[in-house]
């Protein structure tokens, strides 16, 4: 089968990882022919076996010209590749699609009320009217496609009960626990300094880049709970600095940068800065909480991998953190700092529960794999080719 993938809103984040573990895998197989059109910017953080066609997108889109030109020039270069089937990873699918297509939706933010009430009280009624548009494009995408894949049984039910469509299907991500723990590289010295630094205290852990979503705020004001009125000697570490000039996309972090100041938890909140994903596990294996606030997320990979790590949970009561975690974390109303703190606390007193904890999201990290996922997507491409 000759599959086509557009991965060029591959940028960062979900959509990079996506494209890393899952290209490989396909490269693998004797029985497909694969081409991938990405952003020529992300072309180097991709692994791109030889018999994998690369078509590099033109320079400078941002996301609307970049939605032009797949609307309009892509489906020409899907014909000249001869391909049965599109695999489309960027939440929008070709209008007149050539060939069968299977969209992958993973924004989870188009249905999200939370975020769209979050934009109104930062007053960021530029980036609101963007989001609107790009809502009835994602909207619209799913009845173009022919199938539309969800990461989660949570979101796929959600977009069903948003569009109407009963044509999605959900297929979880996967995680490759080897490839995830392989690479023996050290971190960082400013970055191992950071954390050895803070030996005797509770040390807390998120993983992602700023924006609004995953809620930042709610776990500042927990911290200082923690530290101030519970007394708790805390550090909540981040992979990401609050500068505007290493957050991507038109996030502004001056608000969340000065809450942490009014709140008097400078010392508390350490900044790591990005950590290349091949090195992520050294950072896990330094903490011992993972935290999230996120009020939106269709996946959510860090769960997956701070479970693998043996991390117990403490995630925002979200249905798609209690299908990935199970019981390998405990949940709490995802605006409430007061309920986060008192999460933190219940668990990181009790080394018997932690210990229950760690270990069953390591069992559970293990019911996640990549290789099942390309098999179960492969039976949706085929089911398409066959029509």
């Amino acid at each position: 089968m000759r599959l086509f993938v557009n991965g060029t809103s591959a940028s960062a984040g979900g959509g990079l990882t996506y494209l890393r573990n899952v290209i490989p895998i396909l490269a693998l197989r004797d029985d497909m022919e694969t081409t991938v059109a990405i952003d020529p910017n992300v072309f180097d953080q991709l692994p791109f076996p030889e018999n994998v066609t690369v078509l590099k997108s033109p320079l400078g889109h941002g996301a609307g010209r970049r939605f032009l030109w797949e609307q309009f020039s892509l489906p020409a270069q899907i014909r000249a590749a001869g391909a049965e089937v599109l695999l489309s990873t960027g939440n929008f699918a070709l209008r007149k699609c050539p060939v069968p297509q299977l969209l992958l939706s993973g924004n989870s933010l188009y249905l999200s009320k939370d975020f769209s009430r979050d934009l109104r009280a930062r007053r960021e009624y530029r980036m609101l009217a963007e989001h609107g548009s790009r809502s009835i494009l994602a909207r619209h995408s799913i009845a173009w496609a022919d199938c539309t894949i969800a990461p989660s049984e949570s979101f796929a039910g959600d977009l069903r009960r948003w569009t109407g469509k009963s044509k999605v299907v959900a297929i979880h991500h996967g995680f490759d626990h080897d490839s995830f723990f392989r690479d023996p590289t050290a971190l960082a010295a400013e970055v191992q300094g950071k954390l050895d630094s803070s030996p005797h205290v509770l040390r807390l852990l998120f993983v992602s880049h700023y924006n609004y979503y995953r809620n930042f705020e709610t776990l500042f004001r927990a911290v200082a709970l923690l530290s101030q009125k519970h007394g708790k000697d805390v550090k909540l570490f981040l992979t990401c600095r609050l500068r505007q000039d290493e957050t991507p996309g038109s996030y502004q972090v001056q608000r969340a940068a000065a809450l942490i100041q009014e709140l008097g938890i400078t010392e508390s909140i350490v900044e790591l800065g990005q950590i290349p994903n091949e090195l992520l596990h050294r950072v896990y294996g330094a903490c011992q909480i993972y935290i999230t606030a996120s009020y939106a997320e269709t996946f959510a990979h860090p769960l997956v991998e701070a479970m693998a790590c043996g991390l117990p949970v403490v995630a925002s009561d979200l249905p798609v953190h209690q299908e990935i975690c199970r019981d390998a974390a405990v949940y709490f109303d995802r605006f409430s700092p007061h309920e986060l703190a008192q999460c933190i606390l219940k668990i990181s007193g009790r080394q018997e529960l932690l210990e229950e904890m760690a270990k069953t999201g390591k069992a559970r990290s293990h019911e996640f794999s990549w290789s099942r996922h390309v098999e179960e997507l492969l039976k949706v491409m085929r089911s398409l080719a066959q029509k």
